[in-house]
């Protein structure tokens, strides 16, 4: 497994961990710059077109994602603040962890908490059996995207590579 607990600044609570090769769970083909989409939907469903490209997905892994996510994000947005999103699925079938980015500067409405548009979307795919694995890399996703600096750096990327090479 990616994950591991990792002590920070002396505390021994359990969501202070890392992810060890966050990079290993997506690759540059699954980072989406400036998507051609009208909304979130669309961008939902490019972000699964191409993690199940890069990833090999049989067709039916590919729909149970989609369904999946689809569900997730109409439940409730997955919109942050300062122009994250998170949208993010447990599949039943999924192999590992899969994670998609967009990469959106122009931004894109995502029913976000603080009524920003999102500039920065990471689709995080889990195996349904893997949810302690699910809720910590949501954790870590949102702490590494706190930072503006990390942000803004995620923006100026010009490459898939350059996005998962700021990840590592």
């Amino acid at each position: 497994m990616a994950l591991a607990c990792l002590p920070r600044g002396g505390s021994d609570k359990l969501c202070d961990f890392q992810i060890m090769d966050f990079p290993a769970h997506f690759r540059p083909a699954t980072v989406l710059l400036s998507p051609q989409v009208k909304d979130k939907w669309g961008l939902l469903h490019a972000m699964i077109e191409a993690t199940a490209g890069a990833w090999d997905f049989p067709e039916d892994l590919k729909a149970e994602s989609h369904r999946c996510l689809i569900a997730r994000e109409e439940s409730v947005s997955t919109g942050m603040e300062a122009g994250i999103a998170v949208p993010h699925a447990a599949v039943e079938g999924l192999p590992k962890m899969i994670i998609g980015m967009a990469i959106i500067p122009e931004g894109i409405e995502f029913e976000s908490l603080d009524g920003q548009s999102a500039t920065v979307v990471v689709m995080i795919l889990v195996p349904k059996t893997e949810k302690l694995a699910h809720l910590q890399t949501l954790t870590e996703v949102a702490r590494r995207l706190s930072g503006n600096a990390f942000r803004q750096s995620l923006l100026q990327a010009g490459s898939g590579e350059q996005v998962v090479g700021l990840w590592s």
